[in-house]
């Protein structure tokens, strides 16, 4: 198949079509070997102006709005998006039709892990901030860790931002994410949809889409990029 080319991203409905059209991207500068939006940016756009239709830095939170595409740490801790058409090919290989319980059971999750999980399904979605109160750990980075595990291993992932609230109701501070299961984020079943394919004809697909988008991507980056 022929090389995918992208046009000058000039606003938020270039970006958010970019990303569709690609199925999946690295954030940021550094592609990874793989792929990022960044080159086709119009270099005149700037960051943190608060205008939703130019500045970057608001776009990738507001591409998750309409469920179309998931964000968050997805990309051996690198963060990134997938689409809705191309998360259940990676659930299929990242997960090879187990849940994460039965991979606790199978002593690939760790106990941390394993509640951090189970915190987050049980609230439906929860703000970072709320899950470290909730989590009872030494070290705050163990959190983090296990968060950037569980979005790589796609258990869970980022569904929006909010703010932290003072004791009167008002919001104060930076922005701190939401975060959510795959299940809850998106409309359709897309667990149920993993399964229905394997995890070696999920790989080839995603590896056909790659070398689209990036024609003189390594072997050794691909297998990172497609197996988190």
């Amino acid at each position: 198949m022929p090389p995918l080319e992208f046009g000058t991203i000039r606003g938020f409905g270039d970006f958010r079509a970019a990303l569709l059209r690609a199925g999946f991207a690295v954030g940021g500068e550094n592609d990874e070997g793989i792929f990022s939006l960044r080159p086709y940016m119009d270099p005149s756009l700037q960051y943190h102006t608060g205008d939703p239709e130019t500045d970057p830095w608001l776009w990738r939170v507001r591409v998750l709005e309409d469920r179309a595409l998931a964000g968050g740490k997805v990309f051996s801790g690198k963060a990134g998006w997938i689409s809705r058409e191309w998360y259940p090919l990676f659930l299929a290989v990242r997960r090879r039709g187990k849940s994460l319980e039965e991979l606790y059971a199978d002593g690939l999750v760790s106990r941390l892990d394993r509640e951090v999980y189970r915190t987050v399904a049980g609230a439906g979605l929860l703000p970072v901030h709320k899950l470290r109160e909730r989590i009872s750990c030494d070290k705050p980075s163990q959190i983090e860790a296990a968060l950037s595990r569980l979005q790589a291993g796609l258990f869970l992932t980022v569904c929006g931002e909010t703010r932290k609230l003072s004791k009167d109701g008002r919001p104060y501070g930076w922005p701190v994410s939401l975060v959510c299961t795959p299940e809850a984020f998106f409309p359709e079943d897309v667990w149920g949809e993993s399964l229905r394919i394997s995890p070696g004809e999920a790989y080839a697909r995603i590896r056909e889409q790659v070398l689209r988008l990036n024609p003189q991507a390594d072997e050794k980056h691909i297998r990172r990029f497609i197996g988190g």
